[in-house]
């Protein structure tokens, strides 16, 4: 087992060595090219699209439900924790290169769900759709799409469940002095609730959820910085100036060089919003529309609230604080700069953030997961692929997770690779849409109408 372990956190660190951070963010600045900065061009008119009901279109959940389940699975741990990691290893200039793995990454998440929609099919149950079906069906790679379909359902099980039932298991015996399998158990049932439903439900839930989260924490990071507004404007010299330029080892805080302000800035902030990593269009494939290019928009924002929103909240209040410099862990750095400010209740705040951030990831992943084990296995497998989700929820919190951690990051890399791949073979098609959207132009018949497509390409 020891060795096994050790194989897979060596072909973790590879998978997510500097090839694959540039190749993500190479993929996103190429997209933000043909599509001539479309991403910052187009954010008004995206943000107003979140609120749009289609009629017309075919899908499941509407604009608003789809962005929802997958902000759901994408604003997570890695937002507090993630953050606070970036900044621990490579110093507040860390905080820059994540914002601009936020900006081109815009672009791959739009051109994602531009491919998701274009490339969905209408099944018996719902619709259905992902990088699986555009690398099947627009990049006539079908064995590439099973491949990412595998890579996906064994994700989930990570990154998705076990991961995610742990950090809220850990974080509430520490704080709360709470059993973990307590924790287990309710979030147990807490996820067959919601999932057992489908779709729709998870739709429904997340869209009541994920607002009511994400306006929560960034309100109480509001009061905190709104607390220390004089620190504001040092907080983003130390940003700009350490992007650039090495910052100083002092007090507890280590020092950091550019180049790990440059790969814990670029690499937190992947996996904080997932761009590239092709999971979100899956929830973008289920939204009721008739034109890829409207749900690709919405898709956009995704990436700008997770990272330009939620993220930048945690960074400011984390570097207006002392704690950072202190030598603190980064499992507890942002909890201890919110209760710098708010004492014992931020304290709270962070705590219940993690719960729910984490409790959102499990329902969201939960929906990608079942996309590709119905392309793997058939419509028929959903239900005893959602059993065992739900069981394996109580594994997680009751477990220790390095070896998770690792196996879940070694899928998740190998989820990106077939699905940037896709990206740069369609950029043509997504480029094409784009302009075709932009000049006033109807959209052409939806592949989506004619169901059964993918028994005749694999």
């Amino acid at each position: 087992m020891q060795t096994i372990e050790a194989l897979i956190s060596t072909l973790s660190g590879w998978v997510w060595g500097p090839p694959m951070l540039l190749l993500l963010v190479g993929t996103g600045l190429y997209l933000t090219i043909i599509l001539k900065g479309m991403q910052f061009r187009a954010l008004p008119h995206a943000l107003k699209l979140i609120f749009h009901k289609d009629h017309s279109g075919a899908g499941d959940i509407s604009h608003f439900a789809a962005l929802m389940t997958a902000l759901a699975a994408t604003v997570g741990i890695g937002n507090i924790v993630g953050v606070a990691t970036a900044i621990t290893l490579g110093g507040p200039g860390a905080v820059f290169w994540m914002w601009m793995t936020g900006l081109v990454g815009m672009a791959t998440k739009y051109s994602e769900a531009v491919l998701a929609v274009k490339y969905r099919e209408k099944g018996e149950h719902g619709m259905r759709g992902g990088p699986m079906y555009y690398l099947a069906k627009g990049a006539n790679l079908p064995w590439l799409g099973w491949l990412f379909a595998l890579f996906t359902a064994l994700a989930t099980f990570g990154i998705g469940n076990m991961t995610q039932a742990n950090s809220v298991a850990q974080v509430f015996s520490a704080n709360l002095g709470i059993e973990p399998w307590v924790t287990g158990t309710v979030l147990m049932l807490l996820t067959a609730l919601v999932i057992l439903g489908g779709i729709k439900s998870i739709g429904r839930f997340t869209s009541i959820l994920v607002p009511f989260m994400i306006i929560g924490y960034v309100g109480a990071a509001l009061i905190v910085l709104a607390l220390n507004l004089t620190e504001i404007p040092q907080a983003l010299g130390l940003i700009f100036t350490h992007a650039f330029t090495p910052i100083a080892a002092g007090g507890g805080f280590a020092g950091a060089a550019v180049a790990a302000a440059m790969r814990y800035g670029i690499a937190r902030g992947v996996f904080s919003n997932e761009s590239g990593l092709g999971s979100a269009p899956i929830a973008a494939a289920a939204a009721r529309t008739h034109d890829p290019v409207k749900q690709a928009l919405v898709s956009m924002t995704q990436t700008f609230i997770d990272t330009l929103v939620v993220c930048t909240m945690t960074a400011l209040v984390i570097l207006t604080a002392t704690p950072w410099t202190t030598g603190i862990p980064a499992a507890e750095l942002t909890s201890a700069s919110f209760a710098e400010t708010l004492g014992h209740a931020g304290q709270i705040i962070v705590t219940l953030a993690i719960a729910l951030f984490a409790y959102s990831t499990l329902i969201g992943w939960n929906y990608y997961g079942e996309k590709a084990i119905e392309y793997l296995a058939g419509y028929r497998a959903i239900r005893p692929y959602r059993v065992v989700f739900v069981s394996v929820v109580m594994i997680g919190a009751m477990m220790k997770l390095e070896f998770v951690w690792n196996f879940s990051d070694l899928m998740n890399g190998m989820m990106a690779i077939p699905n940037l791949i896709a990206l740069l073979l369609l950029s043509k098609v997504i480029k094409a849409e784009t302009e075709r959207y932009f000049s006033g132009k109807p959209v052409s018949p939806p592949a989506q109408e004619r169901p059964g497509e993918r028994d005749n390409v694999i």
